[in-house]
């Protein structure tokens, strides 16, 4: 049975401390694997890397968004002033204000977004969590449809989740076009539901199936919905992620390329041409997301300074840098 392989090794001091195992795929512009190693055709939960097909969802639903604020709508935004004054302009959009929000309250994501969001006297507030611009783009097209956004389940039963008016309910018109969406872009259907970290659904496709998505995605045409898409990613890289993010600057460094990355250290990454890349690291963490990313980049032979400084990621003793977690050498074995 295939089981996750080491991807990257954890090396302090010249000793290998440990390793992150995990599984990584390839996708073809059809679609077929193309390469992979460890479990790429199991269910797994993409976390945030499913928020393009989420936001292709709400689209088809008739949001009227594009640019920087159909970006922020596919973000795990750092929660920066430029990601809430977004957030505040699409809810504004549909007549509402951040109170309409049911993401639970959070801290910006971003380190030092965080620490002036705390000096300037706040604290924890759902419009800092990193999945508000989601939530006002779904609670956006629930106002351009007409559909329900609230439902208090709790009040009715100490062990419903959301009412099925909420727009965070799996069987809200909402969830249910995102679902169709997500199933169209991987060319499978979803085999688990659950509840992400936001509270939204979280929908469980294969890692082959995430990457065939954002190859999808990345190659479509720009008047297609899935091309607005991307190509708000592309133009608006910091409004997708944050300005210090390594997402922005891979999407900053190579022409056509998409990423998004979710948590519990998943990562997608579509390229012009058509072809997808997906990585889950099994436990989670996400200093190797990255690391893994880069060195399959340079396996397909894409490069730059911005890939080869992400293929590494540095391990400090006594304040000074000691080591690094990098690709395992037997990754492409």
């Amino acid at each position: 049975m295939t089981e996750p392989v080491i991807l990257a090794d954890v090396v302090r001091s010249g000793f290998v401390e440990g390793h992150h195992r995990g599984s990584v795929v390839v996708t073809a512009p059809d679609g077929s694997v193309e390469w992979s190693v460890g479990v790429v055709d199991r269910p797994m939960f993409p976390r945030s890397s499913n928020k393009p097909m989420q936001a292709l969802g709400m689209l088809r639903s008739g949001l009227d968004l594009d640019g920087e604020l159909l970006a922020l709508a596919g973000a795990s935004h750092s929660g920066e002033d430029f990601h809430l004054d977004g957030v505040r302009r699409i809810l504004a959009g549909a007549g509402l204000d951040e109170t309409a929000l049911r993401t639970p309250p959070a801290y910006p994501i971003d380190e030092q977004a965080r620490d002036e969001w705390v000096r300037t006297g706040h604290a924890v507030e759902p419009i800092t969590m990193n999945c508000s611009g989601k939530h006002a783009a779904m609670i956006a097209t629930c106002i351009a449809n007409g559909w329900p956004i609230h439902d208090d389940a709790r009040a009715k039963s100490p062990d419903a989740v959301w009412g099925r008016d909420d727009y965070r309910s799996t069987e809200h018109p909402v969830q249910q076009a995102i679902r169709t969406a997500i199933e169209d872009s991987a060319g499978e259907k979803v085999s688990y539901v659950a509840v992400d970290g936001c509270g939204a659904p979280l929908l469980a496709i294969s890692l082959a199936g995430l990457a065939r998505s954002f190859g999808l995605f990345a190659s479509a045409a720009p008047e297609t919905l899935e091309g607005r898409i991307a190509n708000a990613f592309r133009s608006y890289p910091e409004y997708a992620s944050g300005s210090r993010r390594d997402e922005a600057a891979l999407m900053k460094s190579v022409p056509g390329l998409l990423c998004k990355a979710g948590a519990e250290s998943v990562y997608a990454v579509g390229l012009a041409d058509g072809r997808g890349l997906a990585v889950k690291v099994e436990d989670g963490q996400p200093r190797a997301r990255a690391v893994v990313m880069a060195a399959v980049l340079q396996h397909l032979g894409i490069t730059n300074e911005v890939i080869d400084t992400q293929t590494r990621y540095p391990l400090y003793g006594g304040g000074i840098e000691v080591g690094s977690v990098h690709p395992s050498p037997t990754l492409f074995d």
